[in-house]
């Protein structure tokens, strides 16, 4: 594990008055826009291998949409551990207690690597059986293996990457956060059409891109805490002996776990439903997955900029300031997604004919589902924002709840549409699921609001 030799910076003060003195719209803007970047970043170049693939057949374009099973299950494991240490140790400075955060840093980081070194040696183990299990149809199954070498191969690096990430931007050091994985990200879009095209290695450039840029942010990151631009200490000599100390980071970062690897299950029963439409239908909503998430992007990274907000006020007892942070967050999201639905639903066939021009019925079918989904898109808001606002207060089971519901729901409905509707139904599962998902967030959230916070 990297060993970050430095002494232990007091937090300056002025940085605390920030956290909590600020204006609230002023100070989640200011951490906000550089998570949204971020997330736009790391977005785009997901979707960016979806470009470059889908130009090879519909196939290989599938096969990204059959590995993002796999992804998420990494991305799960990597928001785990730096969610739940980072929510852990912004509380802590925001109570002034700085020594104990960097007790849950190190160990955050060294589980983090170990993890990773672990779901690494079991992917590439079990790699083909893995293929068939996410969805592969016969057709997607080579392409699907070849990207997935490079994806399960640099699981610790993303693990880490994760990690090192969310705790910078817990510490409202959101610049330097996005500085680390836009790098990346957009190292990887130049890669793509290099690797895929220029050196001839189709879909296994793909993944060789991608494993490159990650390595390239997670230096970056690295390099933020060895020349001491961390509040947060991370040394060897941190990390806890305590089982406690992982327990409460598992604890804390559970909601990330289930809300991302759910997804993963969701994904999978979503392939295994559209493989009995054929490669078109997997690679259409494929595709559909990735643009949205690039559109949903903007609300989690808006949210990852508010979340440190709410660490530092709820552990310095400003609850009003909790409110006000939440009611800026949503009503500004939502005005921001009901102008993104409007745009999805007029533009959709066009946006699909860009990935796969010479495909007819990918465009159909992608064309549908898009549009389906920008009924739904303007409660996208509250989906996002209820399951961070639990998590960052601490109130774990709340979050699980509200992270596992969206997607948790998706599942039995995917089987439900599709028996019922055919492929109609496949098309209009995820706007089903949110909107009956949105309906328990709302509920959760003035129920607790009510009760904890007073009512206003």
């Amino acid at each position: 594990m990297p060993h970050f030799h430095q002494s232990h910076p007091k937090e300056p003060l002025d940085q605390r008055q920030r956290m909590l003195e600020t204006p609230i719209d002023r100070l989640i803007l200011s951490l906000a826009v550089p998570t949204i970047i971020s997330m736009l970043v790391t977005s785009i170049y997901n979707m960016a291998d979806t470009y470059f693939v889908s130009q090879l057949n519909t196939s290989a374009s599938g096969a990204v949409g059959v590995v993002f099973s796999l992804m998420a299950i990494i991305q799960a494991v990597g928001f785990t551990v730096g969610m739940g240490t980072g929510s852990i140790a912004s509380r802590l400075l925001g109570q002034d207690r700085g020594r104990e955060a960097d007790v849950y840093a190190s160990s955050g980081v060294i589980t983090a690597l170990i993890v990773g070194v672990a779901m690494a040696a079991l992917g590439m183990g079990f790699r083909p059986e893995l293929m068939w299990l996410l969805g592969s149809t016969s057709t997607i199954y080579p392409y699907a293996l070849d990207y997935a070498f490079y994806i399960i191969l640099g699981a610790p690096v993303m693990i880490l990457s994760f990690t090192l990430n969310n705790l910078l931007r817990w510490q409202g050091k959101a610049n330097l956060s996005v500085f680390g994985l836009a790098t990346g990200g957009i190292l990887n879009i130049i890669l793509d059409p290099i690797f895929i095209y220029g050196l001839n290695m189709g879909i296994s450039g793909a993944g060789a891109a991608t494993l490159l840029s990650q390595c390239v942010s997670l230096l970056i990151l690295t390099s933020f805490f060895l020349r001491k631009k961390s509040q947060l200490r991370v040394s060897l000599a941190c990390i806890s002996r305590s089982p406690g100390t992982y327990l409460a980071i598992f604890k804390q970062g559970m909601p990330s776990f289930f809300r991302q690897g759910v997804l993963s299950a969701s994904t999978m029963a979503l392939n295994y439903n559209a493989k009995l439409y054929g490669d078109a239908a997997v690679a259409a909503l494929s595709i559909v997955t990735k643009v949205f998430m690039v559109i949903q992007s903007i609300v989690i990274g808006f949210g990852q900029g508010f979340q440190p907000v709410l660490g530092y006020n709820y552990g310095a007892k400003r609850l009003d300031r909790v409110k006000e942070a939440v009611r800026f967050s949503v009503r500004t999201c939502t005005v921001i997604l009901t102008v993104g639905a409007v745009l999805g639903f007029v533009l959709a066939p066009h946006i699909i004919t860009l990935f796969r021009r010479d495909d007819a019925m990918v465009i159909a079918i992608g064309t549908r589902a898009f549009r389906y989904q920008c009924f739904t898109l303007p409660l996208g808001a509250v989906l996002v924002f209820a399951n961070m606002f639990f998590q960052s207060l601490g109130k774990s089971w709340r979050a699980v709840i509200l992270a596992i519901c969206r997607q948790g729901l998706y599942i039995p409905i995917v089987y439900l549409m599709t028996h019922q509707f055919g492929l109609a139904g496949l098309e209009l599962t995820q706007a089903s699921a949110d909107l009956l998902a949105f309906t328990l967030s709302a509920a959760v959230m003035l129920h607790y609001f009510k009760t904890e916070f007073g009512k206003e």
